[in-house]
């Protein structure tokens, strides 16, 4: 069987990787034999105990591969801000087009997110000459400082195409044409972006050459209700929406379905029982304090969008 392959790539921790698993176990579930799934794991430190966990998920058409980024991540630490929740695993996808020179296309999901539909339709969404393809972001869908951050501040003309990183299909060929990495590092020099980090210079960047996917691919329990997609394909638990702190989380049924397949199970309930109300309060408060840095840093910046 002329199988086509579907490369996706995953960044990660130890700490993350009871969610990589059940995020591999709605993937599977859904996986096609007319395609040879690759599954890349990039990381800095995993334990050979979770990649013997992780590589459980192989089938006959799916393989699992675990990179190795210290050497790369370890010379440009200094630079890569992260705050709050965020890791430098953050920033893993955006040396992709230089680490995989013979691949074309590639698929990067974070791992906080659960599988509805074969990913190979995601992957086979044509991108033309765009740089990525990407759904518009729920949270900046839904509130004003962010609206006015990503206009002002990132610099988009619309925030409506300002999208979120965490589902992301780029177009590896173009990224390279771009110069991509090279824009990236400059930038790194040059601009510090407080808010959302590694997205935001990805919307930077790519502006203009991004292909608007559907929402049903990237639906998020904390974007506003009237804008969640009623047919979701991929579920992603962003921000503070985890399930395996919150109760109530939309969508959160999806995630306990296929959380109880996996060996992790019961790892994953003993987070959930032992997260304290200080840290559901904490989870608040960051949302607030970011409300508050996004309005902060538009503030700093003369505004001549006509409204």
């Amino acid at each position: 069987m002329n199988r086509q392959n579907i490369p996706v790539f995953y960044a990660v921790d130890d700490n993350y990787v009871p969610f990589l698993a059940v995020s591999l176990e709605s993937l599977v579930a859904k996986i096609s034999d007319k395609n040879f799934y690759e599954i890349r794991v990039l990381y800095t430190v995993l334990s050979e105990e979770h990649k013997k966990a992780l590589k459980k998920y192989q089938r006959e058409n799916l393989s699992i591969e675990f990179v190795d980024l210290k050497e790369k991540i370890d010379k440009i630490a200094n630079k890569l801000y992260t705050r709050d929740y965020f890791s430098m695993t953050t920033y893993y996808r955006l040396f992709l087009p230089d680490l995989y020179p013979e691949l074309s296309k590639a698929l990067y999901l974070d791992s906080d997110t659960v599988l509805l539909d074969d990913v190979a339709n995601l992957y086979k969404i044509d991108l033309g000459t765009n740089l990525v393809g990407a759904i518009p972001d729920g949270a900046v869908a839904s509130i004003r400082e962010f609206q006015d951050y990503v206009e002002l501040v990132v610099g988009l003309s619309d925030y409506r195409n300002y999208f979120n990183a965490g589902i992301l299909l780029m177009n590896l060929d173009e990224l390279r044409n771009y110069r991509f990495q090279v824009k990236f590092m400059y930038l790194l020099d040059t601009v510090k972006f407080k808010v959302a980090q590694d997205q935001d210079y990805l919307n930077r960047l790519c502006k203009g050459r991004v292909t608007i996917i559907d929402n049903c691919w990237n639906t998020m329990p904390g974007a506003d209700p009237k804008i969640r997609s009623k047919n979701p394909k991929l579920i992603h638990y962003n921000l503070s929406y985890k399930p395996w702190h919150l109760d109530n989380i939309p969508y959160e049924e999806y995630f306990w379905d296929f959380a109880w397949q996996t060996e992790f199970y019961d790892e994953i309930k003993k987070i959930k029982d032992n997260y304290t109300e200080s840290q559901r309060n904490e989870d608040v408060q960051t949302g607030i304090r970011l409300i508050s840095l996004a309005a902060k840093e538009a503030d700093c910046i003369g505004d001549d969008r006509k409204k």
